[in-house]
C-alpha cells in the first residue's frame, strides 16, 4: 500500500514548551514570596496588589493553569501527533489554543492583584474570563478530537483515552461551577448558595485536581515514560482497569473535602466511602508506570528524564495514598485547616506535575531541535536540588500540621483549652516556615538551571519546524465488533463512542451527588432568624471576598468540643442560604470567624486591619491600610441586591430602593462607636483639619471601606440563639 508523508507540527509543541517555562518561573516566584510572607507579614505593606489574600490566588492560578496547562498542552500536542500518525487538523485552532491560554493567563494576572475574585479555590476568575477559558478548552477538544478522526492508527493508544477523559470532564466541571449572574463585567455572583455553594465548589475543586492535573499526566506517563525507558507498558489490562475505574470512582471524591461541616451527613459519607475505594486504581496506575521501568534501572541510574520520572510517579503514589487517608474522618478532623494539608497538595504539584514536567522537557527538546541535551550534570544538579527542595518544603509542613491539631485540640485539666490564644499556634510553627522557605527557594534554583540548559540546547540545535513522517493510510473502520475481537479493542477504534462512554462514566456521581443537595429542601433546613445582609454588610463581603480573607480564615465551626469551646456554637447549614458564595474556606492560617460577630468593639477592628499586631502581637497578618482610608465604591450596591433577589435572596424593592440611605445610617453609626476610642477621635480630627487646611479631600469614616468590612465581620454567627435554633430543627 502507498504510504502517505506528512509533517509533524512542532510550532505548537515550542510554543507551548517556551510558555511552561516562562510560566513555571512566574508561578514559582509568586509562591516562594507568599513563603516569605508568613515571615514577614508586612514585607509588601500598604500595596494593596502585592498583598497576601491577592497573591494567592494568583500564584494558585499561575501554577495550575499557566505552568501545568501550558505543560499538558505541550505534551498532548507532541504525543497525539505520533500516536495518530496524523499532524494536528488545524493550526488555527491549534494557535486559538495557544494564544487564547496565554491571553487568559496574562487576565488573571492582571485581574487576581487587582482584587477582582469570586473567592471559590482553583475557579477565581471573573466571568468573562470564565467563557474565555470554555471557548479556548472547546477549540483545544474540538482539534484533538478532528485529529482522532483523520488519523492513520487504527487503535486509540491508552494515553489518548486519558487526554479524551480529561477534555469532557474539565469542561463539565469548569461550566457549572462557573455558573453565576453577573452584576458588572467583573462582579458576578455564583447561582448556588451556602452548602450547595460549596458542594459544587469541590466537586468542582477536587477534581480539577483529579482532571486537570491527574488524568492528563496520566495519559503523558503512558506515552513519555515507554519512549524514555524504551520499554512497552507493564500492563495493557492494567491500563485499562486503571482508565475506567478512576474517572468513574474520582468523580465522587470531593465531599471529603467537607467532613464535619454544615454538608448532609450522607454526601459526606459517600465522598468518603469513594475517596477510599480511589486507592485502588491510583495505585493502579502507579505500579503500571513504575513498573514499565523493569529492566531499566541501569537506566534511570545515569539519565536525568528516567530520574525525574520516578520521582514524579513515587510522588504520584504518595499523594493518591495520602488523599484516601484524609478522608478518613479520624484523621480528617485532625488534619482539616491545617499546614498537613498544604504539604499533601505540594507532594503532588511540586513532585508529580512539577517533576513530570521537567522530564518530558529535557526529553522533548532536543528531539525537537535535533541536538543532545546540553549538560546531563547539570540535569542532575537540578534533580538533586529540586527533590532536595521538596522535602525541605513538605517535612516541616508535615511537623507544621501535627502541632497545629495538636495544639488546636488540648485542653487542662480543669476543660478550659491549654492554648486558648490562637497566636500561641502560630509562634510554635514558625520555625517550620523558615524551612519552607528554603525549599521553594531550593527548588526554585533548580527551575532556573533547567531554563540555562535548554537555553543552550536550543542554541546548539538546528531550527527544523517540522518533523517530515510517513504512514499508511487507513482504511475504513468497521462499525461492528470482528470475530474473536475483544470488547475494548473495539471500543479503541471508535473515538465517539469512547468519549461518550466517558462523560456517561463521569456525570453519574456528580448527578447523584449535586442534584438531591440542589434540589431536596429538607437537606438545607432554614432557620427563620437568618436573614439577608443589610446593603452595607453585603458591601463589606465583598471587600472580604476582593482582599482574598477566605485564603487564611475559616467560617465553618465543626461539631468538636475543642472548637465549640474556642469559636462558638458549631455551624448549621441554615446559616449560609443568602451566602452567594460560600466562605467556609480550607484553611487557618488565622483564626475561624463564623462567630466573630459582636466579639470586639468596632475600633478593634479597625485597628487590627491598620497595623494588626498592636491589636495581636505575634500576628503574622499584614496590614490593611488602604481599606482604612479608601472610600467605600457604592454605585454597584442596588445591581449587586436585584441580582440577589434573581437567585432568591428576599430583598424587597423598598430595601433595594433605600439602600443608599439605609449604608448611610449603619455606616454612622459606626463611625459614632469609633469616636468612643480617644485616640481614633483624636487622630481622626487632626487628619480632618490636615486635610482642610491644605484643601485636600477628606473622606467621612462611614463613606470609607473599613466600615462596611466592619459592618459585615460584626454581623458574622449572629442570626442565630442556640437554644431557639435548637428547638426549630428538632420540630423538623
Amino acid at each position: 500500500m502507498e504510504m502517505q508523508q506528512f509533517y509533524y507540527d512542532n510550532k505548537i509543541v515550542k510554543k507551548f514548551i517556551y510558555a511552561t517555562l516562562f510560566w513555571g518561573i512566574v508561578g514559582f516566584s509568586v509562591g516562594l514570596l507568599l513563603a516569605f510572607m508568613f515571615l514577614f507579614p508586612n514585607v509588601t505593606d500598604g500595596i494593596s496588589w502585592l498583598s497576601f489574600g491577592r497573591l494567592r490566588p494568583l500564584h494558585t492560578n499561575a501554577v495550575i493553569f499557566a505552568f501545568v496547562g501550558n505543560a499538558i498542552y505541550a505534551g498532548v500536542y507532541y504525543s497525539l501527533q505520533r500516536l495518530l500518525k496524523a499532524r494536528m487538523a488545524s493550526n488555527f485552532l491549534s494557535n486559538l489554543n495557544f494564544w487564547g491560554w496565554q491571553a487568559i493567563i496574562v487576565a488573571a494576572a492582571i485581574t487576581l492583584p487587582l482584587g477582582y475574585s469570586s473567592s471559590k479555590e482553583y475557579a477565581e476568575l471573573e466571568w468573562p474570563i470564565d467563557i474565555a477559558i470554555a471557548i479556548v478548552w472547546v477549540a483545544f477538544g474540538v482539534n484533538m478530537i478532528w485529529t482522532i478522526l483523520q488519523r492513520r492508527q487504527r487503535h486509540l493508544y491508552v494515553a489518548i483515552w486519558f487526554y479524551l477523559g480529561t477534555f469532557v470532564t474539565v469542561a463539565v466541571l469548569h461550566i457549572f461551577n462557573s455558573l453565576a449572574l453577573p452584576v458588572s463585567f467583573f462582579k458576578s455572583y455564583s447561582v448556588y448558595a451556602g452548602v450547595q455553594d460549596a458542594l459544587v465548589q469541590w466537586w468542582y475543586g477536587h477534581n480539577a485536581v483529579a482532571f486537570f492535573l491527574t488524568t492528563p499526566f496520566l495519559g503523558l506517563m503512558y506515552y513519555f515514560v515507554p519512549k524514555a525507558a524504551n520499554r512497552p507498558v507493564y500492563s495493557y489490562r492494567l491500563s485499562i482497569v486503571h482508565f475506567w475505574s478512576l474517572i468513574f470512582i474520582y468523580i465522587w471524591a470531593g465531599p471529603h473535602h467537607l467532613l464535619y461541616t454544615a454538608l448532609p451527613t450522607w454526601a459526606q459519607n459517600l465522598g468518603v466511602a469513594f475517596s477510599i475505594m480511589l486507592l485502588a486504581p491510583s495505585w493502579g496506575g502507579m505500579i503500571n508506570g513504575l513498573l514499565t521501568l523493569r529492566g531499566a534501572w541501569d537506566k534511570v541510574r545515569t539519565d536525568p528524564v528516567l530520574k525525574f520520572f520516578v520521582v514524579a510517579i513515587t510522588g504520584y503514589g504518595m499523594a493518591t495514598f495520602e488523599g484516601p487517608m484524609l478522608s478518613l474522618k479520624n484523621v480528617n478532623a485532625i488534619a482539616h485547616f491545617s499546614d498537613w494539608i498544604i504539604a499533601h497538595v505540594h507532594v503532588g504539584a511540586l513532585a508529580w506535575n512539577g517533576f513530570f514536567t521537567f522530564g518530558m522537557i529535557y526529553w522533548m527538546v532536543p528531539r525537537l531541535f535535533k541536538t543532545k541535551l546540553y549538560s546531563t550534570a547539570l540535569a542532575n544538579f537540578h534533580f538533586w536540588i529540586g527533590t532536595l527542595g521538596i522535602i525541605m518544603y513538605t517535612l516541616p509542613m508535615y511537623v507544621a500540621g501535627f502541632v497545629q491539631a495538636s495544639m488546636w485540640k488540648q485542653f487542662n485539666p480543669d476543660g478550659t483549652l491549654a492554648y486558648g490564644n490562637f497566636l500561641e499556634t502560630v509562634a510554635e510553627i514558625i520555625p517550620m516556615y523558615w524551612m519552607r522557605a528554603i525549599g521553594g527557594s531550593m527548588f526554585i534554583i533548580g527551575a532556573f538551571v533547567m531554563i540555562y540548559n535548554m537555553v543552550q540546547t536550543i542554541r546548539s540545535g538546528s531550527d527544523v519546524t517540522d518533523d517530515l513522517a510517513e504512514a499508511v493510510p487507513l482504511t475504513k473502520v468497521s462499525k461492528h465488533r470482528t470475530k474473536g475481537e475483544a470488547w475494548h479493542t473495539w471500543l479503541e477504534r471508535k473515538p465517539i463512542k469512547l468519549t461518550i462512554f466517558a462523560t456517561i462514566a463521569i456525570l453519574i456521581g456528580g448527578i447523584v451527588q449535586i442534584v438531591p443537595t440542589l434540589l431536596v429542601k429538607s437537606n438545607i433546613p432554614t432557620i427563620a432568624s437568618v436573614k439577608p445582609y443589610s446593603p452595607l454588610e453585603l458591601e463589606g463581603r465583598d471587600l472580604y471576598i476582593r482582599e482574598g480573607c477566605v485564603g487564611c480564615h475559616s467560617q465553618m465551626v465543626r461539631p468538636f468540643r475543642s472548637e465549640v469551646e474556642r469559636y462558638g456554637e458549631y455551624s448549621k447549614a441554615g446559616e449560609f442560604v443568602y451566602d452567594h458564595p460560600f466562605l467556609w474556606g480550607s484553611k487557618r492560617t488565622g483564626p475561624d470567624l463564623h462567630r466573630l460577630g459582636s466579639k470586639y468593639s468596632d475600633s478593634w477592628h479597625l485597628n487590627h486591619m491598620y497595623d494588626p499586631q498592636s491589636t495581636s502581637p505575634g500576628s503574622i497578618m499584614p496590614s490593611y491600610k488602604w481599606i482604612v482610608r479608601d472610600r467605600l465604591d457604592k454605585s454597584d450596591t442596588q445591581a449587586k441586591m436585584r441580582v440577589m433577589v434573581t437567585l432568591g435572596v428576599p430583598y424587597s424593592e423598598e430595601e433595594i430602593a433605600n439602600a443608599q440611605a439605609s449604608m448611610d445610617a449603619q455606616g454612622a453609626k459606626i463611625q459614632e462607636n469609633l469616636h468612643q476610642d480617644p485616640d481614633f477621635a483624636k487622630n481622626y480630627a487632626s487628619d480632618k483639619k490636615y486635610a482642610e487646611e491644605n484643601g485636600q479631600e477628606f473622606i467621612e469614616m462611614k463613606d470609607r471601606e473599613i466600615v462596611a468590612l466592619i459592618a459585615y465581620l460584626q454581623r458574622l454567627g449572629t442570626d442565630i440563639k442556640v437554644k431557639d435554633v435548637q428547638k426549630q430543627l428538632s420540630s423538623k
